[in-house]
């Protein structure tokens, strides 16, 4: 495979949450990211779809949620991408978030080293696990840029998405595709948690494996992962991968124009995998005074805006 057609690192990660308005408040008022999109799911109309990110939403630095009418709450265990992680630009912004948790009584760990950098783990209140990661000693893919009109000084804010953590009972045979289907490599190891990283490396292309067969089967629902995505530079790329995945007999979705990026979905075992490219970004419809201020609708669902905006809850997220 060429260069130019090979994963880049981590595009975004979807999870499911039980209150779309609570979640907005806690990922702009709490963690100073800024909301970049609130759309509706295109397969489901009745579900928000908000995107959370960088001060543009930089590729790399989103975080996305659904909140399924009448989903139930989700169970940990294994099988499952079990936490994802926020890139911060040094080890005293953990300090300060840190600080800042105590504030907004958030659920948290004592700051803590993995893999030779700092971390401090976290929860929000659908039990959803997260933690930020100090860029202090990173190389790699490049970070965003802080959310210049958020609640967090630019100096210690989040700007991008770090390595995102799967758990994993049949371990053997799901490391072994992630390296020989994606061409991951694995670069540490800790106990039973390895760390793999893919394109440029660093904190924005890892993922976490954990070798955990003791655990309970997750289960789906709010406060669990849908998805991650890795990014892609193009369409053409796209097609590079659609091929892989047939001479490979895996089953995948096909192409599927997101309008803020476009997709290829495939399942590694329990995993959904996406590939998502890099463009056309989030401004196409929104200029970027005003990104996520007010409904946004794909252009198949556009002459259906009426409706949708009766029977969708909604909320003001105006800054």
């Amino acid at each position: 495979m060429k260069l130019e057609d090979q994963l880049l690192g981590l595009h975004h990660v979807t999870a499911m949450t039980s209150d779309a308005v609570k979640n907005y408040h806690f990922f702009t008022d709490i963690l100073g990211m800024r909301l970049v999109k609130k759309t509706v799911n295109q397969d489901d109309i009745y579900t928000y779809h908000t995107y959370f990110a960088d001060d543009i939403g930089t590729p790399g630095t989103t975080m996305t949620f659904f909140d399924f009418p009448n989903n139930p709450k989700g169970k940990k265990g294994t099988n499952t991408i079990s936490r994802t992680s926020f890139r911060v630009p040094t080890d005293a912004a953990l300090e300060y978030y840190e600080e800042r948790f105590e504030q907004y009584k958030v659920k948290h760990e004592p700051i803590t080293t993995e893999f030779g950098k700092k971390v401090l783990r976290f929860w929000d209140f659908d039990e959803q696990a997260y933690q930020l990661i100090s860029d202090e000693l990173n190389q790699g893919m490049k970070a965003g840029i802080p959310w210049k009109k958020g609640p967090v000084p630019e100096e210690f804010a989040i700007y991008g998405l770090g390595p995102v953590e799967i758990s994993i009972s049949y371990f053997a045979d799901f490391k072994g595709s992630f390296e020989g289907i994606f061409g991951f490599n694995t670069i540490q190891q800790e106990g039973n948690r390895y760390l793999l990283e893919v394109g440029e490396g660093g904190n924005g292309a890892q993922i976490i494996l954990v070798d955990n067969a003791a655990s309970p089967q997750a289960e789906q629902g709010y406060g669990e992962v849908h998805h991650v995505a890795f990014r892609l530079a193009d369409r053409k790329s796209l097609a590079v991968w659609q091929e892989v995945y047939t001479k490979l007999g895996l089953p995948n979705s096909g192409y599927v124009d997101r309008y803020y990026f476009e997709s290829l979905y495939v399942r590694i075992g329990h995993i959904l995998v996406e590939l998502a490219t890099d463009e056309p970004g989030f401004m196409g419809d929104e200029p970027y005074e005003t990104l996520g201020e007010s409904l946004s609708l794909a252009p198949f669902l556009e002459n259906r805006r009426d409706y949708i905006e009766s029977v969708i809850k909604p909320f003001d997220s105006s800054r």
